[in-house]
């Protein structure tokens, strides 16, 4: 946690001379899931909030007329599952996972006519801190064993990675000075579980959600 705690501080320090700076709060719900792993499984659903700013990139000399920028997010949200290792339908694993995450995006406006739109994109890397790990897996540990199966099969008794990374790109649409909406998708590039042998495994989700502008240095 100091990690994010430096990374995010050095950012935001670095860009303290940008041409202007937008900051507010965003939320969004989301299904997701772990990828790879768990045998047959379903996604659940989840949350994100969190706070971000907006540092222009291009020149701003008209209030709000940047329409590039580098919009740094600090975020926490609930990524989950549940799976099914023998496919009974009964007696359910489930996996309940709460991240702290660092999106880094590139903002860009779509323009008309050489002037900013209401319609933007946003796409970065994005950083992952493992906070909190649920695991209920009941006796399917024991009952894939006496059935003669290797658990590490169908991912059981698997421990997650404390740190990850990723992608994450957004399209979005101005609603008033004040709000935008957006649809969201993100995917984990890094294994999520380094023990579990048989393919890779990652985080991926797809939220929808608006953000909220709170104030601004123009």
């Amino acid at each position: 946690m100091k990690k994010l705690i430096i990374i995010y501080s050095l950012l935001l320090f670095g860009l303290t001379n940008a041409q202007s700076v937008k900051y507010g709060l965003t939320g969004s719900v989301h299904k997701g899931s772990i990828a790879g792993i768990h045998g047959v499984s379903k996604g659940d659903f989840g949350g994100n909030i969190g706070v971000f700013a907006d540092f222009s990139l291009v020149t701003n000399d008209v209030y709000d007329s940047a329409w590039l920028y580098f919009t740094p997010q600090l975020e926490v949200y609930t990524l989950g599952e549940k799976a099914d290792w023998d496919e009974d339908k009964r007696d359910y694993q489930k996996y309940s996972n709460v991240y702290v995450g660092v999106p880094l995006y590139l903002k860009y406006y779509l323009r008309n006519h050489g002037y900013k739109g209401d319609i933007y994109l946003m796409f970065g890397p994005k950083l992952e801190f493992l906070v909190s790990e649920k695991t209920d897996e009941g006796n399917a540990l024991a009952e894939a064993t006496a059935a003669g199966f290797d658990p590490n099969i169908f991912g059981l008794g698997q421990k997650p990675k404390s740190f990850g990374y990723g992608i994450s790109v957004k399209a979005g649409a101005k609603v008033s000075d004040n709000v935008e909406v957006f649809v969201r998708f993100d995917r984990g590039l890094s294994k999520i579980y380094p023990d579990f042998k048989p393919q890779a495994t990652y985080n991926r989700f797809f939220a929808l959600g608006l953000s909220y502008y709170l104030g601004s240095t123009d």
